[in-house]
């Protein structure tokens, strides 16, 4: 049982590795990623609640009085992971925009020490210091901040939407279905960006189109946008919410962060995005200090910290 979750886990977080990469086709067939992130929000959430009406309809029900909670997380968790990593990804390569997002864990040690006063294990503040270490290399710090910096700051912003899933997931509990949440934070997130994306404005003709962004392989968009949808966002998602019902939280959240790496492995292959020296070990520092943090949460505070490790991204 608990490899079969590992196996899951780990499929997951492939999964979740090709919408960036998925998403680049998009933009380069005319869209912006604001445009990207709602079609795929929306045609994601509409295809789950149709296939969860169908298999079931249990799910889709939300308690009156969680109804502040599901809205805040399509907001937070959902819409703003999204937006801002889509954005992100639009002034960095895909690998460096995640390994900022991944600071996450971090950005939890942070807020649940100082905000909400609960001590912790060394551990975690020095996976905290580690990971800091780690993002000074990766953006290569004594060359002037080379990378761009208002990529930087939309990745870290996304990484903080990102901490604030974790954090509520504090309040999940028995009255709320996993998959119900997610089809409905997806549905919710797409209207809340209806004001931003103007899907009206959307040119829809880039479904008939190819796109080859720049040093990539030539895709149709409609192919890209398919497999977003269906692996990248709700296979990716489904998947997750399997495997952390057979591991415990920690191990599926470590598990999941190999979509940093495979993510870098993909935007390689498909748009010809390779990380330099100093990215890949700074990166590999980020993620190891990243994960002795949150292993050190979790084993402080399991229930207030993480409640599932199904990534946003």
């Amino acid at each position: 049982m608990r490899y079969t979750g590992l196996a899951i886990a780990f499929v997951s977080s492939v999964c979740f590795a090709f919408s960036g990469p998925m998403a680049k086709y998009l933009i380069a067939a005319g869209m912006a990623p604001m445009e990207a992130v709602w079609v795929r929000m929306a045609g994601a959430g509409v295809l789950l609640i149709a296939v969860l009406a169908v298999v079931k309809p249990s799910a889709l029900r939300i308690p009156r009085e969680r109804l502040p909670f599901f809205a805040m997380y399509a907001i937070v968790a959902v819409a703003g992971v999204q937006s801002l990593y889509f954005a992100a990804i639009t002034r960095l390569p895909v690998g460096v925009a995640l390994l900022l997002e991944f600071m996450a864990p971090v950005m939890v040690v942070v807020w649940v020490r100082f905000v909400q006063k609960v001590r912790l294990a060394r551990a975690a503040y020095v996976g905290a210091v580690i990971a800091v270490i780690g993002l000074a290399i990766v953006v290569e710090v004594w060359a002037g901040l080379q990378l761009d910096a208002l990529g930087l700051l939309l990745a870290l912003l996304a990484g903080a939407c990102c901490a604030g899933y974790f954090l509520m997931s504090d309040s999940f509990g028995s009255d709320v279905d996993p998959l119900g949440l997610i089809a409905w934070g997806m549905t919710g997130a797409a209207v809340v960006l209806v004001p931003f994306s103007q899907p009206w404005n959307i040119p829809w003709s880039a479904f008939t189109t190819t796109a080859t962004p720049d040093g990539a392989t030539t895709l149709p968009v409609l192919g890209a946008y398919l497999w977003m949808v269906l692996v990248a966002t709700m296979a990716g998602y489904i998947l997750g919410v399997n495997a952390v019902r057979r591991l415990s939280a920690a191990v599926g959240a470590t598990v999941a962060s190999l979509e940093v790496i495979a993510g870098a492995v993909v935007a390689w292959v498909l748009v010809g995005e390779a990380l330099g020296a100093f990215q890949i070990i700074g990166g590999l520092i980020v993620l190891s200090g990243a994960l002795l943090a949150q292993t050190a949460t979790v084993a402080r505070q399991p229930a207030a910290v993480l409640a599932e490790p199904v990534r946003t991204g």
